[in-house]
């Protein structure tokens, strides 16, 4: 527990900070789980419609420093890649 003024607000503001980096990395998770979803599912026309906001939640992500950005950029690959293939095939 805190002892100083300083220390108590020091938590505070991990608190809020945390509080908002689970908020962009939930939403970064649902998104990408959807496209997931879609492209497990066979449903091509989903996973191309979702496939823009998951990578906008990443780079969202990204951009706050909530995930680092090489981690950003596989992602991104990977989820454009995955739509892609399906797309191709």
């Amino acid at each position: 527990m805190a002892n100083h003024k300083q220390a108590e607000k020091r938590n505070r503001q991990r608190i809020k900070r945390r509080a908002r980096n689970l908020l962009h990395l939930s939403k970064m998770r649902t998104f990408m789980k959807r496209v997931r979803k879609a492209l497990a599912a066979g449903d091509l026309e989903a996973a191309k419609t979702t496939l823009p906001s998951a990578l906008k939640a990443i780079g969202k992500a990204s951009s706050k420093g909530v995930i680092h950005k090489k981690t950003a950029s596989r992602y991104f690959s990977r989820l454009t890649l995955a739509v892609n293939r399906a797309a191709a095939a």
